[in-house]
């Protein structure tokens, strides 16, 4: 993978989905349409289900594969909630305030969520919205998330963001390979060295 970071990340949740669409090939679709970067959540999947999951979207050229709060032995990384305690391997944070982004960056952080962006349908009552002025001021690379759209991406980086992190706005859509194409071609460069 390459050393910079993409702009656009994509957090899973198959029960999003709409009815008859499979989330491996999703992703692909996504892949595809030029997304770069994945967080494999699906947290209620059995350990089994959810290795051969990450298993299979590692197979997918061009695509850097994370996982959300369990390690995987091949995933090129791992995405930890708020409240996890720091792990070797390379990995990033979920952060709500800018006394964890401080935290998540002492404790190693290579890149960091600050959530909720703006009203989310994925998580309703969540809130209310982070001051975005956060993003200006984070001390590690940090992805906007919560209720971005292509019409909200730009600002968030216009605001300090190294990029966004979307789930909803792909996972529901019909199409969600067009959707991922909207917001990178809001994003402008993909990958910011």
């Amino acid at each position: 993978m390459k050393e910079g970071l993409p702009r656009l990340m994509l957090l899973t949740d198959r029960s999003q989905l709409r009815l008859g669409r499979g989330l491996a090939g999703t992703v692909e679709e996504c892949v595809a349409a030029g997304l770069r970067r994945v967080v494999v959540r699906e947290h209620d999947l059995e350990r089994a289900a959810w290795t051969a999951l990450v298993d299979r979207l590692l197979e997918v050229p061009c695509l850097e594969v994370l996982t959300s709060r369990r390690a995987h032995p091949r995933a090129h990384g791992l995405h930890l909630a708020a409240h996890q305690r720091p792990t070797s391997q390379r990995h990033g944070r979920s952060c709500h305030d800018a006394g964890a982004l401080d935290r998540a960056a002492r404790e190693g952080a290579r890149w960091a969520t600050l959530s909720p962006y703006a009203a989310s349908a994925s998580k309703p009552g969540h809130g209310p919205p982070v001051d975005r002025a956060l993003l200006a001021g984070a001390p590690l690379p940090t992805y906007a998330l919560g209720g971005v759209t292509p019409a909200s991406a730009r600002s968030a980086l216009d605001a300090g963001a190294h990029g966004v992190a979307v789930m909803g706005a792909v996972m529901r859509a019909a199409d969600p390979a067009a959707e991922t194409a909207r917001l990178l071609e809001a994003l402008g460069s993909e990958v910011a060295l």
